[in-house]
């Protein structure tokens, strides 16, 4: 398995984009639109799945997801990059932030989601 960072697939990826000289379409706009619809072919996948079922996929459409998933993950790296977002710190930051919001003691009951949490104070 790669272990590449997120800088190296960013990197790989541009390069990618430049050797076929599609710089002038990678706009953060046309990023957004392109990870929408990648987005889209991924929830296509698991449309109309069970919880079980959607948990273990079989291989061949284990296979698909990963390329659906893999898209999702390029062109939002690249969205990142086209914006001078640095993802992982934004990641991390989001994290803490989703931290204060919910804290762990408010869900060790195991039945709270978030909405209802939000909703009781």
């Amino acid at each position: 398995m790669t272990k590449d960072t997120l800088t190296e697939l960013n990197e790989r990826h541009r390069r990618f984009v430049e050797d076929r000289h599609w710089q002038k379409h990678q706009t953060p706009k046309n990023l957004v639109m392109a990870l929408t619809g990648e987005v889209g072919e991924l929830n296509e996948l698991f449309q109309w799945l069970t919880p079980e079922e959607s948990r273990a996929l079989p291989e061949d459409r284990k296979g698909r997801v990963a390329e659906e998933m893999a898209d999702v993950l390029i062109y939002l790296v690249r969205l990142a990059d086209e914006t001078g977002i640095d993802l992982v710190a934004a990641a991390h930051e989001k994290c803490e932030i989703n931290e204060r919001k919910y804290p762990a003691e408010a869900f060790r009951d195991g039945y709270r989601r978030p909405h209802e949490y939000k909703e009781s104070k």
